[in-house]
């Protein structure tokens, strides 16, 4: 797969209700994803964005729809020198603080989505969305 020719990589778009069983497509996808690149990406490294995408995603299924109804959005765009994937929601969007989280916060259930995905690619932002929710995107460079 390559680049188009501004540069841009095709990106690959995946829809998902937001509840938990259905996070699995998502890692399925970039799996498959994976095998398009040149030699397919290593193991750990394959293992490595599986982790940082179900956690990405676990924060807008968990947060994003206090009503329980929603969709989360996947975008992955394979360049030959990195991945970028995006996970975004409509829901009541999410920004996080700067701040360190003290241990109370990290011993209770979740907390640590964010620095495991921060731990684990090479670039993070979050954002707000214009039209509500949150943009999560992580970028992992496939070369050294």
């Amino acid at each position: 797969m390559s680049a188009g020719g501004n540069g841009h990589a095709p990106a690959i778009r995946l829809t998902i209700p937001a509840k938990p069983e259905y996070i699995t497509l998502g890692r399925l996808a970039l799996t498959g994803l994976s095998r398009l690149h040149d030699g397919g990406f290593p193991p750990e490294v394959l293992g490595d964005l599986k982790l940082a995408l179900t956690e990405a995603c676990t924060n807008s299924v968990r947060h994003a729809y206090a009503e329980g109804m929603g969709s989360v959005e996947i975008v992955y765009e394979l360049y030959p020198d990195r991945l970028v994937v995006v996970v975004a929601d409509k829901g009541g969007g999410f920004v996080p603080s700067g701040r360190k989280l003290d241990e109370d916060e990290l011993t209770e259930e979740g907390g640590l989505g964010i620095a495991i995905i921060e731990a684990l690619s090479d670039e993070l932002e979050i954002t707000q969305r214009d039209a509500g929710g949150s943009h999560l995107r992580f970028v992992k460079k496939l070369t050294a």
